[in-house]
Parts: structure tokens; C-alpha cells; sequence
């Protein structure tokens, strides 16, 4: 009847050529042969599945119906009209001939052996039954031609899940890519097989990207809308530090070296908590490296951010202390609901509170506590940009420092 020579041929190699299950492509192929047949022969309604032979190229057709009765569907008599002023969800779905069959009909079908009753005597509700269609000797171009698309739908779809199932492994870990083009203040990057987009408010503010320049992202997520771009990158998300950290200190990415917790300012300033798992390894020298060659190379990719590394401390006044690096601290005064007043000499006062208070609002984020930051010779004297709340993402900075996915 029709004859399927190139389209056996091309299902199996594109099976081949993008490790797809020719079974899967063939129920595509079917599945697209049927609504073409539907269009042009069809009822509104109707069910109607296809079968194709690869081997002789016969393409058979079947409407298929379920056995219904009172328990599943409302039968509406001719000619009545239902008044329904309000949509009842919890009614059960009308009785339609072009889907449905009744079960004393299907019985009557199956004990005169019809061709739908395929030699079974019991029918039972809920089971589907197959009535032949005709076939159509004007349908092969139709089929060809439906075919063809259902195959290049597959193809698209296929390597879309291919692509976005190899990423989803790589969510929150570093990759390396070539900017392609920019739109609308998003950058879109060449991955390889994929195309990622770094949406503006995560690439650093002030830096400036050139096409066919390669830099690094962290891949924030990976989503299945096909409406949206895939691979969504971040340059400026706080884990993006801890994982570069990981890449170029050994001992970060074995687990001697814990990224304990991250606040980061992208583009101006980070600063991060660093514990040891591992007896006599100094976490903070392990980040910074000899002669600083590790941070600086992580500072190289931030565009020459800077970069403060403290050791972590399960107690909370050391660890303030420890995170308001550079500054030396005097004294921690510990207070109720996770606030600290914190004293440091007259010379550390501007070290301390960092340009527009940076440096404690920072230090704030990353421990979780309010800290108000002193003078030692004027105690009692507040200052200015010197008081920073423990803002609510300070927990969300320490989980995206863990490392885990």
C-alpha cells in the first residue's frame, strides 16, 4: 500500500545517529500518522492509533473505544439538553459514541467474533476495544509527509532531554563556556552541545563581556520548559567562589579544608569561613596558597574582587571577630537574640566598618548575627555604617558554600 523504504531508513538512523530506541521513534511516527488520518477522515472525538509494518510498509489503522456503562459515563438521551448553570467537576464525563461503547454492545461484538472483539469472550468496563478503518489510498503522501516532521520533532525533543539530562548531573558545579551573544542584557553561552544564558542579575556589575571570550559559570539550574532557556549560568551567585576554591585548592575539594560559610558583594567584595577536617592543616593558608597563588587565581576570574578568608569558629564572639578581617578586634560583647557589640582601637575603627560598612555588613551575612561595631575609646558611641542587621540570606549564603548539590 505505501511504500516505506526511505522512512524505515531514515527512522533506523536516526535511532543510530542520536542513541535513540527505534521503538520509541516508530511509536512517534505512528502517533503522527494517526492525527494525520484523523484530520483528513475523522470524527471529532475519535481515538485513532496506526501501526506500521517497516518490513512490507502496510500502515493499518484502528479507532479505538472504551467499554463503558453507568459507573464511568452520564448517558443524555437525543434531543436533551443538560442545564448546567455551574460546572460540576465531580459529574462523570458524557456518554460519547465516537469514544465509548457500551458494554452490552461490546458483549454482543465479542460473542458474534466482530474483528474488534480479537477473539476475547469476557469483556469487561474499562477495557479498550479496536474497530479497522478503512484505508485510504490517497493517504501516503499525508503519512510520508507527517511522518517526516514527527521525525524531526523527536530529533529536537530527544536531544533537548539528551542535553538537559547530561546537565542536570552538573548543577552547581563550574563550567567553562564562550560567550555568543547578548539580548536584552542577557549573555547567552556557548556550552559545547548546549546553549546556557547568564541572566543580568547574575552576571558581576561592572564587568564587560566580549564575544568569543571564554570564562567560567556555575550552572545555577537546569530547567525542562521548553518556553525558557535551558541551562541557566551564574557568575555571581556566592557559590560560584566556594567552587572555584574548590577547583584550585586540593584540599577544599578532598574534604580536609571545609568552606564553612560565604557572603559575597559580586563584583567589589567576598568573605568566607574556613574550618579544617584534617589534623595540621591550616584551612586559611590552604585557600590562600604559597604566596598567595591560589586566591589570587581565584581573584583573577572575579575580576580582581577581593577576597577576605577567616577560620571558623563554633564560638560565635571568636568567629565575629575573625570575620571582621583585616580589622583587629578589641573585644566581643555577646548579647540576646543573636546581636553583638563589637570594640575595636580608634586606628581599626574605619578598618572595621569597611567603605559604606561594608565590611561588617558582610561580616553580618556570613555569621547570622546583628553586629554593631565600636570604637574601645568611645564605647558608648554608635557609628556610622557601623551597625549591620543579620540579614535573612546569611543562611542561604552557608548552604550555597557546602559544595552540596
Amino acid at each position: 500500500m505505501f511504500n516505506l523504504k526511505d522512512l524505515s531508513k531514515a527512522i533506523k538512523q536516526v535511532a543510530e545517529e542520536k542513541a535513540l530506541d527505534p521503538k520509541k521513534v516508530l511509536e512517534v511516527v505512528e502517533s503522527a500518522v494517526a492525527a494525520a488520518y484523523k484530520r483528513e477522515y475523522g470524527q471529532r472525538g475519535e481515538i485513532i492509533k496506526a501501526k506500521l509494518d517497516l518490513k512490507t510498509g502496510d500502515l493499518k489503522f484502528w479507532q479505538v473505544k472504551t467499554v463503558v456503562d453507568e459507573s464511568i459515563v452520564r448517558f443524555v438521551e437525543e434531543g436533551e439538553e443538560e442545564k448546567e448553570e455551574v460546572i460540576d467537576e465531580t459529574k462523570l464525563p458524557r456518554y460519547n459514541s465516537e469514544r465509548h461503547i457500551t458494554l452490552d454492545e461490546a458483549k454482543k461484538i465479542s460473542a458474534e467474533g466482530g474483528p474488534a472483539s480479537g477473539g476475547k469472550k469476557d469483556i469487561a468496563v474499562g477495557e479498550e476495544i479496536s474497530f479497522p478503518l478503512e484505508e485510504k489510498e490517497d493517504f501516503g503522501r499525508i503519512a510520508a509527509q507527517a511522518a517526516k516532521q514527527s521525525i524531526f520533532q523527536k530529533l529536537r525533543e530527544s536531544e533537548r532531554e539528551s542535553i538537559l539530562k547530561e546537565w542536570h548531573n552538573k548543577e552547581g558545579q563550574i563550567v567553562s563556556g564562550l560567550v555568543q551573544r547578548f539580548e536584552r542584557g542577557n549573555v547567552y553561552i556557548d556550552l559545547g552541545r548546549a546553549l546556557g544564558v547568564m541572566f543580568a542579575n547574575e552576571s558581576i556589575p561592572g564587568e564587560h563581556y566580549r564575544v568569543g571570550e571564554r570564562l567560567r559559570f556555575l550552572v545555577l539550574a537546569v530547567q525542562e520548559d521548553t518556553r525558557l532557556p535551558g541551562i541557566i549560568l551564574s557568575r555571581s551567585h556566592p557559590k560560584f567562589v566556594s567552587k572555584l576554591f574548590e577547583l584550585e585548592v586540593p584540599e577544599v575539594a578532598e574534604g580536609a579544608v571545609e568552606i564553612k560559610a560565604i557572603a559575597r558583594e559580586p563584583g567589589s567584595r567576598t568573605k568566607l569561613a574556613v574550618a579544617s577536617n584534617a589534623e595540621g592543616v591550616d584551612p586559611v593558608g590552604a585557600l590562600v596558597g604559597q604566596r598567595g597563588t591560589r586566591v589570587m587565581a581565584v581573584n583573577n576570574e572575579l575580576g580582581n574582587e577581593k577576597i577576605d578568608i577567616a577560620e571558623w569558629s563554633d564560638d560565635p564572639a571568636k568567629l565575629i571577630a575573625n570575620v571582621l578581617s583585616p580589622a583587629k578586634v578589641a573585644s566581643v560583647e555577646v548579647m540576646e537574640r543573636r546581636e553583638a557589640r563589637v570594640y575595636v582601637p580608634e586606628d581599626q575603627l574605619s578598618l572595621a566598618i569597611g567603605r559604606s560598612g561594608q565590611n561588617v555588613r558582610l561580616a553580618a551575612k556570613l555569621t547570622g548575627w546583628k553586629i554593631d561595631v565600636r570604637s574601645q575609646a568611645r564605647p558608648e558611641e554608635t557609628q556610622e555604617g557601623g551597625t549591620a542587621s543579620n540579614i535573612v540570606d546569611g543562611a542561604e549564603e552557608m548552604d550555597a558554600a557546602d559544595g552540596s548539590d
